[in-house]
């Protein structure tokens, strides 16, 4: 099946831009579109898109506190965040909003096509590099991870994992690092996953630094 994805932009040559870019591909649809986030809310709910393109600077209901709205709902939707601004703080709000990515309105179309399939395939879309510049600059004053009831649900294996998960190694990086198979990482990734309430690597790997896991390098 065709993953749905819904645009949502307050420029309507940029909603038709980025729809009709989603729409050539065989395996994606645009199922709506819409010019500021409390319509993109309510499109949500009734078309019940896979993904949704988010931009950040809108009137009324801004693109942040509609992803916020959006993830609340459950695994579905994923919501990719486009935007034209690149500062640190805007992408590390959008993912603490609960964005399974973010991506740049300049970016190629092909890149933009990559990230709507790896989002809705259930990874986040950010490169390893970048998450952790994002990670490292912000997330601070962390507590212990021994005061973490989050993190007291994983096993020494699936902390381990979730470990290298954000210092941003792969799978297969994973594996080797611990000898075993992918199958058997991706086992403990979705596990993991699963336990801590996160809905993707990216948002697995902010938790890791909230709860002290992990500490940002100086």
């Amino acid at each position: 099946m065709a993953v749905r994805v819904l645009v949502v932009d307050d420029q309507a040559v940029v909603r038709a831009g980025f729809a009709a870019i989603v729409d050539a591909e065989d395996d994606l649809v645009v199922v709506g579109q819409a010019g500021d986030g409390a319509e993109a809310v309510s499109l949500a709910a009734a078309l019940e898109p896979d993904v949704v393109l988010m931009d950040i600077r809108m009137p009324g209901l801004d693109g942040l506190s509609a992803t916020r709205l959006l993830t609340d709902l459950g695994e579905r939707p994923r919501v990719l965040v486009l935007t034209t601004f690149d500062r640190n703080e805007y992408v590390y709000e959008a993912l603490r909003s609960g964005a399974s990515g973010f991506l740049l309105k300049d970016a190629r179309p092909e890149d933009l096509l990559t990230a709507i399939r790896v989002i809705a395939a259930g990874e986040g879309m950010l490169a390893p590099a970048v998450t952790r510049r994002l990670i490292q600059a912000f997330a601070k004053g962390a507590p212990a991870v021994g005061t973490s009831e989050v993190l007291g649900k994983l096993t020494p294996r699936e902390l381990e994992v979730l470990t290298l998960i954000a210092a941003g190694l792969t799978n297969a990086e994973i594996g080797a690092k611990l000898g075993v198979a992918v199958g058997t990482v991706k086992t403990h990734v979705n596990a993991l996953l699963t336990k801590i309430g996160a809905r993707d690597r990216v948002q697995a790997t902010i938790i890791a630094y909230d709860h002290g896991l992990v500490r940002p390098r100086a």
